[in-house]
This record gives structure tokens, C-alpha cells and sequence, in this order.
């Protein structure tokens, strides 16, 4: 009985998304690029990628043998997160310096010979000068893949303290022709009606940081991804965006990203 109600909880947490330091990865969603590529046997394969809920801004999205982390922390957000029981970064996308995006002990912890954090100019400065440097408007190819630094920033008067323009980044990242917008802290702004052609797109809705349920509505409409994926939202009522976009077209995927 006791190994039953065990593995129904374990179903549970599974469907929920929640989080457990027992459970590696708490939630994953499975997307298939858009290139097919023919096979020495004359089948036409596509790949699989795999993006992994961590918490808040944090998350990982694996190709193959290749692994991606996206503004990785441990402690500085709760719960407390040990990356090194999870598989080493080749690559690790650095959107700000805010404590909650950057820290320096979760890089450690995912560093292997070879790892190359992407960083914008402050927290390069930050870590002492590590990481390769990205700046709005510039391009990179990582394994054959292609990273674009765009603008994240606040619009609103009484949020542009926190992220100013011209100092922070989005990525987007195109994996085989799937193309997936990590969006960083930011509002709705003019240089979203540039980013076409989202597959998946994970947006902030974070007060008084970022968006609210309707700006990130706005901006969802904006950028229209397949498929979206609200996150850094602390104690927004995060159930609000999937009702404003009800009868967009946009698969709207709640995740444990407080």
C-alpha cells in the first residue's frame, strides 16, 4: 500500500510540474526541429529537444548529448538547486546580472573543459571578465546552432530602474530550425515585431519586475509562438494569461517557474 500511494504522489508531482530535490529534472516538454536531416540508410530523421523546467528563470534544454542552461542559480532562488547532480553545460546563456539570472557558484557547479557561458557585458564584468560577450543585435553559432542577442529591457517609468535599456538580453535560439525566445526580464517593446518565427517562447510576468498578465498577453500576441511558456512569475496569478489568450492559437504551458 505504502509503494502505491508512493508511486501515485510521484504521478502527481509529474503532472503538476512540481518541484523535489529528490526529482532531477521536476518537468519536461518534448519539441521536434523543423529540418530533417536524410540518414546513411535513406531515412529522414528529425531531433528531438528537450527543455527542462528548473525554477524561475532558470531552465535547461538538451539536443542529443548537448546540454544548455539558461540564467542557472542555486541558492539565491528557492528551493536550493545542486547542479552538479545534473549533467554538465556546453553552453550557458547569462541574460543579466540580477541575482536571480546570475550566479556565479551555479556556473561553477555546471563548468566543464569547454563550457562557454554567453554572457551580456555586465556580468562578464561581474565574473571577472569569463564568458563570452553578446550584445543586442549580435549573432553566434554554438554547435552548428545560432544564438541572437535582442533587447530586453523596462518601458514603464517606474520599472526602468531595474532594467534599463540598452544593458540586458533575450536570446533567441535557432536548433535545426526550431527556433525558441528566452526573453529575459523585460517588457512589451517596439524590437518584439522583429522576432518571427517562434516555435517556443518563454515570457516574464513578474511584478513589479516585468509583465503583468496583460502586457504579457500583448506581447505574446506580438511575437504569436506556437507555443508559450509563462515564466519568472513569482506570485502572479499566472493562471490570468491562459484565459486572456484564450482563442489566440498559442499553446499556453504553465511550469513550476516561480
Amino acid at each position: 500500500m505504502k509503494q502505491k500511494i508512493l508511486s501515485i504522489i510521484a504521478c502527481v508531482m509529474s503532472i503538476l510540474g512540481c518541484r523535489a530535490q529528490s526529482v532531477e529534472f521536476a518537468s519536461v516538454d518534448t519539441f521536434t526541429t523543423a529540418n530533417q536531416r536524410s540518414t546513411a540508410e535513406g531515412k529522414v530523421n528529425s531531433t528531438n529537444v528537450y527543455v527542462h523546467c528548473i525554477k524561475h528563470g532558470s531552465l535547461s534544454i538538451n539536443v542529443g548529448d548537448k546540454w544548455i542552461y539558461v540564467d542557472p542559480v542555486t541558492d539565491k532562488v528557492p528551493p536550493v538547486t545542486d547542479y552538479t547532480t545534473m549533467p554538465k553545460a556546453d553552453y550557458i546563456l547569462i541574460t543579466h546580472e540580477h541575482g536571480d539570472h546570475l550566479d556565479a557558484k551555479a556556473i561553477e557547479q555546471l563548468t566543464k573543459d569547454g563550457t562557454t557561458p554567453i554572457v551580456n557585458p555586465r556580468s562578464s564584468e561581474i565574473l571577472g571578465g569569463k564568458g563570452e560577450v553578446m550584445r543586442y543585435g549580435d549573432s553566434k553559432e554554438i554547435n552548428s546552432w545560432k544564438v541572437d542577442a535582442v533587447p530586453a529591457y523596462n518601458t514603464s517609468a517606474d520599472k526602468q530602474k531595474f532594467h534599463p535599456k540598452g544593458r540586458d538580453n533575450g536570446y533567441v535560439l535557432t536548433i535545426e530550425g526550431l527556433r525558441i525566445y528566452l526573453a529575459g526580464d523585460t517588457e512589451p517593446i517596439a524590437e518584439m515585431q522583429d522576432i518571427k518565427d517562434i516555435d517556443v517562447a518563454f515570457l516574464p510576468c513578474n511584478l513589479p519586475f516585468t509583465m503583468t498578465p496583460e502586457q504579457l498577453s500583448e506581447a505574446a500576441k506580438t511575437i504569436h509562438p506556437k507555443v508559450l511558456f509563462p515564466y519568472h512569475y513569482g506570485k502572479t496569478d499566472i493562471l490570468h494569461v491562459v484565459k486572456l489568450l484564450e482563442g489566440s492559437g498559442i499553446d499556453v504551458r504553465i511550469r513550476q517557474y516561480q
